[in-house]
C-alpha cells in the first residue's frame, strides 16, 4: 500500500477515535453523561480517555496510578463534572487504552500526556496524578514545562524530595504469580470495604498490562532528583495529598516551595480519593475555587 494512503487511513483513524465513534467497553458508564474518547498518539498507539461535563469549564485531567483504569476516578468524575469539564485519561497499557509494544518509561509517558492535553485545546489544565500518575506528570512537566498547566494535584508518593521513601519490590517471598501479586496489591489499596465485584473488576483491569511491562513502569530510570527538579521548575499552585508515610516529603515541599499545599491523610489506604472521597473531593474543590481558579473579585489567598 503507498505510504501516502498509510498515512490518510491511520489520520482518518485518529479523527474517528477522537470523536468516539469506535465504542469503549463502557466500564464507567454508571456516571450520566460520561463519553469514551480516543487520540492516536505520535507512535501509533491509540489511547483512550473518559470525559464529563460542560466543554467550556476549566478542566480536570485525572492519571491513574501503575496499571490502573480511569474508571477508578468515578467518585471523583461524578462529584466534579457538574461544574469542571473532566478526562480521566487510560495511560499506554491501562483501562481501554492500547497495549502498546513499548513506551513504557517516564519519558514516552509523560509525552502521552502532552499529547492527550493537546486534543483538549490550549486552556490551561490541572492535572491530578495519584501514585505512579504524580511521576508520570511530573514527567510531562520535565519534558514539556508548565505552558499548558494551571495546578498540579498529586496524590500519595513520592515527589523527589527528602527523605526518599522506603523502597517496594514488585515480587515477595516466596514469589508469587503476577496475577496473584496484582489480586493483592488491589485489595490492599483500601482500608474501607469493596464489595468483590468490584475488586474482582479492578484487578481485571490490572491484567491487561504484560508483567513485563508492569515491572518495567516501576523502574523509571532516572534519579530521584529527576522528579523533583520537575516539580520546582514551576510556580503553579501544587495540592499535595499523602498519607503519614510521606509526612517528610509533604513537610519539606512545604517549606522549601512558594505555592505549595499539603494535606496528610490518616486512616485510608493508598486508594485514598476512594477510601475518603467525600473528604478528598471536599479538599480539592477548595483548592481548585482559592488557588487556581478562583470566582471573579475574590480577594488573594
Amino acid at each position: 500500500m503507498p505510504k501516502r494512503v498509510c498515512r490518510l487511513l491511520r489520520l482518518g483513524c485518529a479523527l474517528c477515535c477522537f470523536a468516539g465513534i469506535l465504542p469503549g467497553t463502557g466500564l464507567a458508564q454508571s456516571v450520566p453523561g460520561t463519553q469514551d474518547r480516543y487520540f492516536v498518539t505520535s507512535d501509533g498507539v491509540r489511547l483512550h480517555y473518559l470525559e464529563s461535563g460542560p466543554a467550556l469549564a476549566p478542566t480536570l485531567v485525572l492519571v491513574p496510578g501503575w496499571a490502573m483504569p480511569a474508571w477508578i476516578f468515578e467518585p471523583q468524575i461524578e462529584a466534579f463534572s457538574s461544574k469542571y469539564h473532566i478526562i480521566a485519561f487510560d495511560p499506554r497499557g491501562q483501562g481501554d487504552s492500547e497495549v502498546a509494544p513499548g513506551g513504557y518509561n517516564q519519558t514516552r509517558r509523560g509525552e502521552d500526556i502532552g499529547e492527550l492535553l493537546e486534543q483538549l485545546g490550549p486552556q490551561p489544565v490541572v492535572i491530578l496524578g495519584w501514585s505512579l500518575g504524580v511521576l508520570d506528570t511530573l514527567a510531562n512537566i520535565h519534558v514539556e514545562g508548565d505552558a499548558r498547566v494551571a495546578g498540579l494535584v498529586l496524590v500519595d508518593n513520592s515527589v523527589g524530595e527528602n527523605p526518599p521513601p522506603k523502597p517496594v519490590p514488585y515480587h515477595r517471598e516466596p514469589p508469587i504469580s503476577h496475577a496473584d501479586y496484582m489480586r493483592n496489591f488491589v485489595a490492599g489499596m483500601f482500608l474501607t470495604p469493596r464489595t468483590p465485584a468490584y475488586l474482582n473488576r479492578l484487578t481485571a483491569a490490572t491484567l491487561r498490562l504484560p508483567a513485563p511491562d508492569a515491572q518495567a513502569l516501576l523502574a523509571y530510570p532516572v534519579p530521584r532528583s529527576y522528579w523533583r527538579e520537575a516539580i520546582f521548575s514551576t510556580a503553579k499552585p501544587v495540592l499535595y495529598v499523602v498519607r503519614p508515610h510521606l509526612t517528610g516529603q509533604a513537610d519539606n515541599l512545604l517549606a522549601d516551595r512558594p505555592n505549595t499545599q499539603i494535606a496528610i491523610y490518616r486512616g485510608v489506604g493508598h486508594a485514598l480519593f476512594v477510601d475518603a472521597a467525600p473528604r478528598f473531593n471536599l479538599l480539592v474543590a477548595q483548592f481548585l475555587a482559592t488557588q487556581v481558579w478562583p470566582p471573579p473579585g475574590a480577594p488573594p489567598q
